[in-house]
């Protein structure tokens, strides 16, 4: 398991659960997949579809309200079960990426920089962070100039200038501390 999006100042988190059947994945795909930020978005977009046809796959979002309410860590945490919870069925243990195991109803391990390291976490690494991008292009459409179709909701320069121009939106995360003093 792993997650996207924990830095940005707008949008949500999303954990993706993936469970990859050795077996059954074509070498060549396996030998491509590694940590979603050390990929080209390019490449990872041409990923994402045959790590779905070969993993099963469960996506977790924990929306701008849940982060800034509980604060983004526990929501990291909540989007993790959520992804475990969408999975087809229940896996028999997890390894999830970091140091901090959400709470679920199998054994957990986290392993450090999981996504170099492992073939499901760097699975994971990849549609999660797909799946992010994707839902932060959306929302650039609907509130334009804040660049969030490049940066997915990072504090960018160009982000920064549109909070000075046209203010925060209902994805921003109040609760971080460039968005705060917008908020007052």
């Amino acid at each position: 398991m792993d997650e996207a999006g924990r830095g940005p100042w707008a949008g949500p988190v999303v954990a993706v659960a993936a469970i990859i059947d050795a077996g059954r994945i074509p070498h060549a795909l396996a030998g491509r997949l590694d940590d979603s930020k050390k990929l080209t978005r390019p490449t990872r977009e041409e990923l994402f579809d045959p790590i779905r046809e070969y993993a099963e796959i469960g996506v977790g979002i924990a929306d701008t309200a849940e982060i800034d309410q509980i604060n983004i860590l526990r929501a990291t945490l909540l989007a993790m079960q959520r992804a475990v919870a969408a999975l087809p069925e229940p896996p028999a243990s997890a390894l999830i990426d970091g140091n901090i195991a959400p709470g679920l109803p199998c054994p957990t391990h986290t392993v450090v920089k999981g996504d170099g390291l492992c073939l499901s976490i760097a699975a994971a690494s990849i549609v999660a962070k797909v799946t992010r991008d994707r839902m932060m292009a959306a929302l650039a459409v609907e509130h334009p100039g804040y660049g969030w179709e490049r940066n997915a909701g990072y504090g960018t320069e160009q982000h920064r200038v549109a909070l000075r121009r046209l203010g925060i939106t209902p994805h921003h995360r109040r609760s971080f501390a460039p968005i705060a003093i917008y908020c007052k």
